[in-house]
């Protein structure tokens, strides 16, 4: 089978497809060969776009005029409607997370659509993805510590069954243990097909694919990323809001 399998990604590399990550140089640290890959620099330029959006958003917003401009326009947009997704899910619970949860929404989805300029998104590499789902795996838990006693946790462990009876306590343990991966594999799931997708084309068909595969593009890579995105920031609001006692 192993065989077989390389046999098929050399037949793809000849044909021209190409959806692998690379090394792209390497260095030593502490005496081990450490690569930088493609995803690393797709992560980069994302996160040097994010940046320099930052800097002149703010630069815009500190020097706004009374009529405002198509940039001023533009920034006041964006963050309204991340206030609004962001207070329609957590209500009250909403302003403490507001920066992370738009700050996620922003880099999602400008590494999900990267693919229209020709990089490949960095969350088709899980590496990616499992990085995003344990940062809110661990903000979860952490808002939960903080608003819960230690004896209103173990209670919700064990339910439905009274907390002197924890038979419930493995499987709802494990329940929690998947939040980060679920989160993860279903947005590196989701890009890393598109991503195979748009290569399979481009590679098999070559020449021909020159003009209509951009409606592909506006489906795996803006449409379905968007709607990934969406995704994982709403079931990141859920988790969190559901992380504080009931009221």
């Amino acid at each position: 089978m192993e065989a077989g399998f390389l046999q098929y990604g050399f037949l793809l590399s000849d044909a021209g497809i190409d959806f692998m990550v690379h090394g792209v140089f390497q260095y030593s640290l502490f005496g081990q060969k450490v690569w930088i890959t493609t995803t690393h620099v797709c992560l980069f330029i994302v996160m040097l776009i994010i940046c320099i959006f930052c800097l002149c958003a703010n630069r815009a917003i500190k020097h706004a005029t009374e009529v405002p401009g198509a940039f001023q326009n533009v920034v006041e947009l964006v963050v309204e409607m991340l206030d609004k997704m962001i207070a329609g899910v957590m209500g009250k619970r909403a302003k403490p997370f507001a920066n992370y949860i738009g700050i996620l929404f922003i880099f999602i989805l400008l590494s999900n659509i990267s693919g229209l300029f020709g990089l490949r998104p960095p969350t088709a590499d899980y590496g990616t993805t499992l990085a995003l789902g344990l940062i809110t795996f661990t903000l979860i838990h952490v808002t939960q510590f903080r608003n819960n006693s230690l004896k209103s946790i173990w209670v919700d462990m064990c339910s439905p069954l009274p907390p002197w009876l924890p038979i419930w306590f493995p499987i709802n343990l494990i329940s929690e243990i998947a939040v980060p991966i679920s989160l993860s594999l279903r947005l590196f799931a989701n890009v890393l097909s598109g991503t195979i997708m748009m290569a399979l084309i481009y590679g098999l068909l070559g020449i021909i694919a020159t003009a209509w595969p951009a409606a592909l593009h506006v489906y795996f890579d803006l449409f379905s990323g968007a709607i990934q995105t969406y995704v994982f920031c709403m079931l990141t609001m859920t988790y969190i809001t559901n992380a504080y006692p009931s009221d």
